[in-house]
């Protein structure tokens, strides 16, 4: 993935990561249990997920999960539907006016894609979501991807590459990209 990064696990940061996927955790199942006309509550909590003040015009409708909060980032009048996923600790970027569908989920983290790599690190990448998008219910964005202005992504849709701006771009498909080595074998 571009801009891939990595978070070695079994360090003093992956244990912090792993400290503040507990806490957010925690204060999305608390979100998730708000009376839904409480918006000053969830204003609250919305709030301590994502570590700063959100903007006044951010509509999120719960249930809404996230796993790390601090690396989400949001402008003026965004709307998020109900049931929507955002795994952010490679950080997500969403413009203004910016229209996300039920079930979407924004994944910005993953693991080596080689067997012999995979428990050894947590991959990462931002997503960057321009400005007056549309994102279309259960959509699923992976990492290092960026959504140009004014595109629309349909609904179901796996996006794995950058979509210009002001483009459509649709549907799903199973494509070898290459063939993995076996694990080594240890003696």
């Amino acid at each position: 993935m571009r801009n891939e990064q990595r978070l070695r696990t079994r360090t003093p940061e992956s244990r912090a990561f792993a400290e503040r996927v507990q806490l957010v955790m925690d204060l999305t199942s608390r979100l998730n249990v708000l009376p839904f006309d409480d918006l000053d509550a969830r204003r609250m909590v919305l709030t301590e997920i994502f570590g700063k003040p959100i903007p006044d015009s951010l509509s999120i409708l719960p249930p809404f999960y996230c796993d790390y909060g601090l690396g989400a980032s949001f402008g003026e009048r965004v709307f998020i539907n109900q049931g929507c996923f955002f795994l952010d600790y490679g950080g997500i970027t969403v413009g203004d006016r910016v229209l996300i569908g039920p079930r979407v989920t924004l994944s910005t983290a993953g693991h080596p894609v080689e067997l012999d790599e995979r428990y050894d690190s947590i991959t990462h990448a931002p997503i960057v979501v321009e400005d007056d998008v549309w994102i279309g219910a259960a959509a699923t964005i992976t990492p290092g991807v960026t959504i140009g202005r004014g595109s629309v992504v349909g609904a179901g849709a796996v996006v794995a590459k950058d979509v210009p701006p002001l483009s459509v771009v649709t549907a799903t498909s199973v494509v070898e990209r290459k063939r993995l080595k076996p694990a080594s074998t240890a003696t």
